[in-house]
């Protein structure tokens, strides 16, 4: 997707906030790859069967992809430029499914325009990044840049989390966040893997993100965080396996664990409350069949039938997270992953990083303007930063966590506006 000019102002006539009460929230999708094709446009789908959306547009710079992606989709209008579709068709909501390095500037450009966003994970590649979205977002109605983090929605996620909040289990002590899955060289021969520039970071940062984000939606706040890295197996930019000691305000003790070196692939949860455990094991997403909560010795029966009982089976999904967006445009309100609480998992993935790369402890909110860890993920490390463009490449897999070398020089193609970059 070309870099797309970015107004300084709501378009001519466009009010600041648009009127959604008693119509279609009209939609538009950026990015016509297997995300957009396979997520956002089935969700915007099913709720324009229900009347809530309509679906008016999509972007790609491939011309070809996106008139594709309107015929089969039935999308009315098809264009290959950012600024001239939110001029022409001036959407109430706008979902972003390009890679992470084009999310600041796409979200910002629909955000200045009017439209509420909707922006695929990794939210994008930085803090500094993410904190000029906020500061592009509109005032006490909007609009907002809301991330994809659909795992914290859906029937299960919400049933634990007021069981948490609530105190039904009593205080979080100990926790396990558990990201391991594989991913084998042919998978990183595709050039713009495994590379700061256009993944923005590895497992850690395009994996690992959905569970971490949901450990924190269900524990709140963190402190502070111990990290180690290691480039084990690939020759890449990146790391491929990482783990994290994690210290909550509550007090709560938490590992973390991001892989893509792990044969058996699985995505686990596991919190140890003073009266109960609550796991969750599953691996792309989860109803409620995936949770097991396993009380105390002391806790009687009926109450334990209770917490047992999730309701409705509301998988976790785009769709879940899509509707309770929409509630939120309608209502005028800032919707849940979005600002401070949708900012909150990439403070704690650059906290990793500087960590693991500096062999420190390091605490929530330290990382700020004049830190290098907030403009980029790497934070200028020696020998995670990417090469110099014609230094020679480092060959071969790593044997041990010590980055001796960066995989790679920076020169390589980067996906198109209609490639996902994510998992």
């Amino acid at each position: 997707m070309p870099t797309p000019s970015i107004a300084t102002e709501t378009l001519p006539g466009r009010p600041a906030v648009a009127p959604f009460a008693g119509r279609r929230i009209r939609a538009a999708v950026v990015g016509a790859g297997a995300i957009a094709r396979g997520s956002h446009h089935p969700a915007l789908a099913r709720l324009a069967e229900e009347g809530e959306t309509e679906i008016v547009a999509a972007v790609d710079i491939a011309e070809e992809a996106v008139r594709d992606f309107c015929a089969t989709a039935g999308i009315p209008h098809a264009y290959t430029d950012l600024d001239r579709m939110l001029e022409e068709q001036r959407p109430d909501l706008v979902a972003v499914c390009t890679p992470p390095t084009l999310h600041r500037q796409q979200t910002v450009a629909a955000l200045r325009a009017g439209a509420w966003v909707w922006c695929e994970k990794p939210p994008v590649p930085t803090l500094a990044d993410f904190d000029a979205v906020e500061a592009a977002e509109g005032g006490d109605q909007g609009p907002y840049a809301s991330i994809v983090f659909q795992h914290r929605f859906g029937s299960g996620a919400r049933h634990v989390r007021r069981l948490i909040s609530g105190g039904a289990l009593g205080r979080p002590l100990v926790a396990h966040c558990q990201t391991t899955w594989y991913r084998n060289a042919d998978y990183y021969a595709v050039p713009w893997r495994g590379r700061w520039a256009t993944e923005g970071g590895g497992p850690a940062m395009g994996h690992g993100i959905h569970q971490m984000d949901l450990l924190l939606d269900l524990l709140g706040p963190w402190s502070e965080v111990r990290a180690m890295a290691g480039r084990l197996v690939h020759d890449i930019e990146t790391e491929d396996v990482s783990t994290a000691l994690v210290r909550f305000a509550s007090g709560a003790l938490a590992t973390v664990v991001n892989s893509v070196l792990s044969p058996d692939e699985v995505s686990r949860i596991r919190v140890d409350c003073e009266r109960a455990t609550v796991e969750l094991t599953h691996l792309y997403g989860h109803r409620n069949d995936d949770w097991r909560i396993t009380p105390a010795p002391d806790v009687p029966d009926a109450e334990a039938a209770g917490w047992r009982d999730f309701g409705e089976d509301v998988p976790s999904s785009h769709l879940a997270q899509l509707r309770d967006l929409i509630a939120s445009m309608r209502a005028g309100e800032r919707p849940r992953s979005s600002g401070a609480d949708g900012r909150t998992s990439l403070e704690l993935i650059s906290a990793l990083y500087k960590s693991a790369f500096t062999d420190t402890t390091v605490r929530a909110g330290e990382i700020g303007p004049g830190d290098p860890y907030y403009t980029a993920l790497h934070g200028g490390a020696p020998g995670w930063a990417p090469a110099a463009p014609g230094a020679h490449a480092a060959s071969g897999p790593r044997e041990a966590p010590d980055p001796s070398g960066t995989g790679g020089t920076t020169g390589e193609t980067a996906p198109g506006a209609g490639q996902e970059v994510s998992a």
